[in-house]
């Protein structure tokens, strides 16, 4: 028998040395390339593999007989040896008929591919069957390509792995590595690259802080060593959120420059180092608010307590020097923040700390509640946010001119009819608006509650429409009462009640009245130190201005107020169950919630952000917008399931992240592995019909990022779910199926949930929502 040549970089291995199955693509596939050692068939294509000709489509003998429960099983776990490159081409030229470079359930592909196995050194063949086995075969051989593999020894259970443990092995593994950005020297080139600026301009600039100046030359020593990056270093005035000086960056987008920490340079000396942080994805590459908190709740269930912990350092260094914890950490953000979510993200990763130095512990804590302080007064309850006639905050951000990050046409429709009125194209017509030399207030009223969408973080809804920057609403209240819990918690269990304030600002008055408020005196922040009754009567105060102006006896719900003109905004908002997420609800209040509104929001999958009734009928002139019905978010997940958790309603939690976590495992199983930044929670669908479309699902082979708070969404949900449920949703198990005989459990389902259910095939829900380049039938 003639000895079997093997591949120069081959190594042998045994069946007993094999490494873990389901393991990082790193530990799976990076070391060299390996073959067992086998008999020698006579046709062995162990080297150079040349796969069978594919079965082709259509024709009678690419059938193959079905495989049978009593069917022979192989003693060990079956391998397949895979030629990377070959078999890439052959995958998506049989089952990839949209070229999309996914194989998803729209596919017309057979579905069905035959592999050759290990034991046979690729002579013998085993048919890999169906969409959720061969978008997997594809991610495999996609990764085993990153990492330089020819060939490669493939466990058929990396193919048939148990889709819920893949996707959480995914996002804790995987997803967020490829979400970590650093602002410093090694990762400007990545961080600074902006899909939202329209200047044309790519060359990466960067804003450093007015008194930073160490920070200044550690990026102007950067641009020296590194010329070909073009690096802009510009610094920043005293106050650089004055809305003329922002407006006047618009032309010049940059990154924001974050908090870094100082390191050895490896030759004796200092150099700086950024603090790596989470990004949300696809086009959203900077350091979000809200964001952040939803991402930080995923990383301390997957154990990255330190990258949470950074994240932190970050929002406290943009207190100190841009006066709020940003929107987002790019230039055009200066003005605007976005729902505060500090102090529980400081507690709980506080929580979860090494209790081996808890003095450090405790000081990281203090700089983190004096943030949030300085935050609270200078931001939230201090005017234009700040209604005194109430006692409500209000999303209310400066600014001028038009949003600079959105779409060249966003607001096209908006200002055709203020550029016609004024005889000019909406390009010049935009242009001598921001320069303020045409004056519109119609249009800088529009403006005002446009930003203030932005601030909200619900960009957009009906619920704000024209009218945001006036809304006291219950989500901003709700955290506002958290914060004020926080404070006064913090001050009274970790610093003795007493905490005294390092940077001097002026604090708001209280109690709040119009009076207090026109009276120019201030008490500064360092005259005297805080105690806990001072916030937990503001919290007090705030629960009963909740109850005043929010909650709707007769409704049953919280609902927005309108402080211009004073009556309650009736659209009806899942963001009411956030007052149990924050513990401003009676006992009594939250019963009522969930007995009589809960059905109102909970659908097929999840729970929508508003009612349909709210969001009134769409037309081509009243288009759909993505934070109204149907679509479902992580942070309207999250916020209620840890909220009907808090008031005891465990088994309504564990019902609605059941629903949600269905819902993301069959869009993972049916597309390729697919984690979207949102989904249509009627129809199971993340094809979207909104304005934004939909983020996180442009990828090529194998998913490389997911979406920061759906991955978070994902890890906190399995959190809520018994190991039985567990084993259902890994089934794809439909919520109408699992909960069926449930009782009470089973009796909440609401109209649209049954509308939803009466189309239960996922393809024809895909195929429904799915734009064809010929226009349609």
């Amino acid at each position: 028998m003639p000895p079997v040549v093997s591949a120069a970089a081959a190594a042998f291995y045994d069946e007993h040395d094999l490494k873990p199955t389901h393991v990082d693509a790193a530990a799976y596939y990076g070391d060299k390339d390996y073959h067992n050692r086998t008999r020698a068939y006579s046709q062995s294509q162990m080297h150079g593999y040349n796969p069978k000709r594919p079965p082709a489509f259509q024709e009678d003998w690419h059938m193959r007989r079905r495989r049978m429960s009593h069917d022979e099983k192989p003693t060990a776990p079956r391998r397949f040896l895979i030629d990377v490159e070959e078999t890439i081409r052959v995958v998506l030229e049989q089952e990839d008929t949209d070229g999309d470079f996914q194989i998803s359930i729209t596919d017309a592909g057979p579905k069905l591919m035959a592999l050759g196995t290990a034991t046979s050194n690729g002579y013998k063949s085993f048919d890999i069957r169906g969409t959720y086995m061969l978008s997997n075969l594809l991610q495999e051989l996609a990764l085993a390509r990153d990492h330089n593999r020819k060939r490669i020894v493939l466990d058929e259970a990396r193919l048939t792995e148990n889709p819920v443990d893949r996707l959480s092995r995914m996002i804790k593994n995987s997803f967020w590595h490829s979400l970590t950005r650093r602002i410093d020297g090694d990762g400007l080139e990545i961080i600074c690259a902006d899909p939202k600026n329209r200047t044309g301009r790519i060359n990466p600039r960067i804003y450093v802080p007015h008194g930073e100046p160490k920070m200044a030359e550690y990026y102007r020593s950067v641009a020296r060593d590194k010329p070909h990056l073009n690096l802009d270093v510009q610094m920043l005035p005293a106050k650089p959120d004055d809305p003329q000086f922002v407006k006047s960056l618009n032309g010049k987008p940059g990154i924001l420059a974050l908090a870094m920490n100082e390191v050895d340079d490896g030759r004796g000396g200092k150099t700086l180092k950024g603090i790596p942080f989470i990004v949300p994805g696809a086009r959203f590459n900077e350091l979000y608010n809200w964001d952040s908190y939803f991402i930080s709740l995923g990383l301390l269930v997957d154990g990255y307590v330190n990258m949470a912990k950074g994240m932190v350092e970050h929002f406290i260094f943009e207190i100190k020097h841009y006066g709020k914890i940003l929107n987002g950490s790019r230039s055009y953000y200066l003005c605007r923040t976005q729902p505060p979510f500090l102090t529980d993200m400081a507690l709980q990763i506080y929580n979860q700390l090494d209790r081996s130095d808890m003095a450090a512990n405790r000081q990281w804590l203090k700089r983190a509640i004096q943030a949030a302080i300085k935050e609270y007064h200078t931001i939230w309850v201090a005017e234009p946010r700040m209604d005194p006639k109430t006692g409500l905050s209000r999303f209310r951000p400066d600014g001028l001119g038009i949003p600079p990050e959105t779409e060249a046409t966003h607001f096209t429709h908006i200002l055709e009819p203020f550029a016609h009125k004024n005889g000019l194209s909406v390009l010049e017509f935009s242009e001598k608006y921001n320069e303020g030399l045409i004056k519109e207030p119609d249009l800088d009223e529009y403006f005002l509650h446009d930003r203030a969408v932005r601030e909200s973080g619900h960009d957009t809804t009906y619920r704000f429409e024209k009218r945001c920057a006036n809304l006291g609403t219950i989500d901003l209240q709700a955290l506002l009462y958290k914060y004020e819990i926080d404070i006064g918690t913090a001050i009274r269990e970790v610093f003795d009640d007493e905490l005294e304030l390092e940077e001097d600002f002026d604090l708001a008055p209280f109690p709040v009245t119009v009076e207090s408020y026109k009276n120019p005196h201030r008490e500064s922040s360092k005259r005297r130190p805080q105690t806990s009754q001072e916030w937990f009567d503001r919290a007090e105060w705030r629960q009963a201005m909740i109850d005043k102006y929010l909650w709707n006896e007769s409704k049953s719900l919280y609902f927005d107020y309108d402080t211009a003109q004073e009556k309650q905004s009736l659209y009806e908002s899942v963001t009411a169950f956030w007052a149990l997420w924050a513990g401003c609800a009676s006992e009594e209040q939250a019963w009522k919630l969930v007995a009589n509104s809960m059905k109102k929001f909970e659908v097929l999958g999840g729970l929508v952000s508003g009612t349909e009734e709210s969001r009134g009928k769409i037309s081509l002139d009243r288009p759909n917008r993505q934070w109204d019905y149907p679509y479902a978010w992580p942070p309207h997940q999250i916020m209620t399931w840890v909220g009907l958790e808090r008031y005891g309603y465990l088994e309504e939690a564990q019902r609605l992240s059941y629903r949600f976590l269905y819902m993301m495992t069959t869009a993972f199983v049916d597309f390729n592995g697919v984690v979207p930044e949102k989904f249509d929670a009627v129809k199971l669908s993340h094809l979207v019909d909104a304005e934004y479309g939909n983020q996180g699902i442009d990828f090529k082979m194998v998913p490389r990022e997911g979406f920061g708070w759906m991955n978070a969404a994902y890890q906190v949900g399995l959190s809520f779910l018994t190991t039985h449920m567990r084993r259902a949703v890994a089934a794809c198990t439909s919520p109408e199926v699992f909960f069926r005989g449930g009782g009470a459990a089973a009796g909440l389902e609401s109209a649209a949930a049954a509308q939803a259910n009466a189309i239960q095939d996922p393809l024809g829900l895909a195929m429904e929502n799915l734009s064809l380049a010929s226009g349609g039938y």
